[in-house]
């Protein structure tokens, strides 16, 4: 399938690839297989997976995992934008943002499933909020993305704050356990 087989209301799924974004702060930066080991540092605590299971990846797993996320989804129709979180005063590395974009099952356009994760020692920072906001401001100016949705588990308080900060809302829904957020943009 070709690109021009992938249209749905003008505009290309797959056509939505991750490009820099700043902030204040913070400089999202694409995500590149060299960011595996620093970012495995920065991902190592196990508490981080307290509420998404499995534990920390050691740099050659990170690396595998980052090449493959690279590489881009299989299906021509979904588009993996993954990003970096570097503070730009210190220059480090703080953890990820990122946005899977594909066509939207209910309300037609595209809709972008984003998630977010930062080191613990930078959390409690509103990192993960100024992150999330600029990738949701960067959504909208993407032709055809139509809504930004997320999961959070409900015992999960500090992401819960953080879509609400991005402009989510919880929804009744629940996918494996986990609360479905939702941001209908304007179109």
């Amino acid at each position: 399938m070709n690109s021009t087989d992938n249209t749905l209301g003008g505009a290309f799924a797959d056509a939505v690839t991750a490009e820099p974004i700043t902030t204040e702060r913070l400089a999202l930066e694409p995500l590149r297989v060299a960011h595996a080991e620093e970012m495995a540092a920065v991902l190592g605590d196990p508490a981080l997976h307290a509420f998404i299971g499995g534990a920390p990846d050691d740099v050659d797993t990170l690396r595998a995992r980052y090449a493959r996320m690279v590489a881009g989804s299989p299906d021509p129709r979904t588009s993996w934008c993954n990003w970096v979180i570097r503070e730009t005063t210190e220059g480090r590395l703080a953890g990820t943002v990122q946005a899977t974009v594909q066509p939207s099952s209910a309300a037609g356009g595209l809709t972008a499933e984003i998630a977010w994760v930062v080191g613990t020692p930078w959390q409690g920072r509103g990192i993960a909020s100024e992150a999330a906001r600029a990738l949701v401001e960067w959504l909208r100016t993407r032709p055809g993305v139509t809504s930004v949705l997320a999961h959070i588990h409900p015992d999960h308080g500090a992401s819960a704050a953080v879509a609400r900060s991005a402009g989510l809302a919880p929804t009744a829904e629940r996918h494996d356990g986990e609360v479905k957020w939702v941001l209908s943009l304007d179109r």
